[in-house]
C-alpha cells in the first residue's frame, strides 16, 4: 500500500500525468467541492459495486476487503502529495520531473503486482483489473489493463465537456495507457517469483 500511495503521489505532485484511474479523480476533484481524499474513496466504492457485477455476486469478504484498502489508501495519497509538493518537487527541471513521474508509475506497477497476486486485499481498481484478466481475459495482463481503463478515459471525456479543463494527464498517463499491463506481467515474472496469483477458484467460479 505504501509503495503504491508513494508511486500515485509522485504522478500527481509532478502533474506530468497519473495512471489513468487517478487522473479521472483528479478530474472529478477539479469539477466538484468534495477534497481529493473523499473523491478516491467514492470513486472506489463505486468500483467496487461494480466488481460485485462483474463477477455476478456480492462477495461481502471481498467488498469489506476493497473498503478496508481505499480507506487508509485515499488518506495516504492526499498526504503523501502534499508532503512531495511542500519538499519542492516542481521546481526539478523537467528531465527530472518526466524521471520521478515515470518512477512513480512503475511503482504503482510494482505494487500492484504485488498484491494482486498474494489477493489478500485489493484496491479496488486493481481488483477491477483482476476480474477482468482472469474471468474474461485468459490471464492477458496487457489487454485486461487496456479494458480496465475504459470507464476513467470516459469519466475524463465527460469532465472536460463539463468544465473544459484536463488535470492530471501528461506524458505519464500516455506511458500508462500503452505499457502498464505489460509493465505489471514483467513484474508478476520478475520480482518475488515464488509470490503466485492466490486465490483464484472464486474468481473465476461463474455465478
Amino acid at each position: 500500500m505504501l509503495i503504491n500511495a508513494t508511486g500515485h503521489a509522485l504522478t500527481i505532485a509532478t502533474n506530468l500525468g497519473s495512471a489513468v484511474w487517478t487522473a479521472s479523480a483528479v478530474n472529478l476533484y477539479h469539477l466538484w467541492p468534495l477534497s481529493l481524499r473523499l473523491t478516491l474513496f467514492l470513486c472506489g466504492v463505486l468500483v467496487a459495486l461494480a466488481n460485485a457485477v462483474m463477477i455476478h455476486r456480492l462477495d461481502w469478504i471481498r467488498f469489506a476487503g476493497n473498503l478496508l484498502f481505499i480507506t487508509p489508501f485515499s488518506y495516504l495519497i492526499q498526504l503523501f502529495t502534499q508532503l512531495i509538493i511542500y519538499l519542492g518537487i516542481n521546481n526539478l527541471a523537467l528531465i527530472f520531473r518526466i524521471i520521478i513521474d515515470i518512477g512513480g508509475i512503475l511503482c504503482v506497477a510494482l505494487a500492484t503486482s504485488i498484491y494482486q497476486r498474494a489477493n489478500i486485499v485489493l484496491h479496488p481498481n486493481d481488483d477491477f483489473m483482476q476480474i477482468l484478466r482472469y474471468r474474461y481475459f485468459k490471464g492477458n495482463a496487457t489487454i485486461a489493463q487496456m479494458a480496465h481503463y475504459i470507464p476513467p478515459m470516459l469519466i475524463m471525456v465527460v469532465t472536460y465537456c463539463l468544465s473544459g479543463k484536463i488535470f492530471a494527464v501528461n506524458i505519464g498517463t500516455l506511458i500508462c495507457l500503452l505499457f502498464q499491463g505489460s509493465f505489471i506481467g514483467y513484474f508478476d515474472l520478475h520480482t518475488f517469483k515464488g509470490l503466485k496469483h492466490y486465490d483464484l477458484a472464486k474468481l473465476l467460479r461463474k455465478g
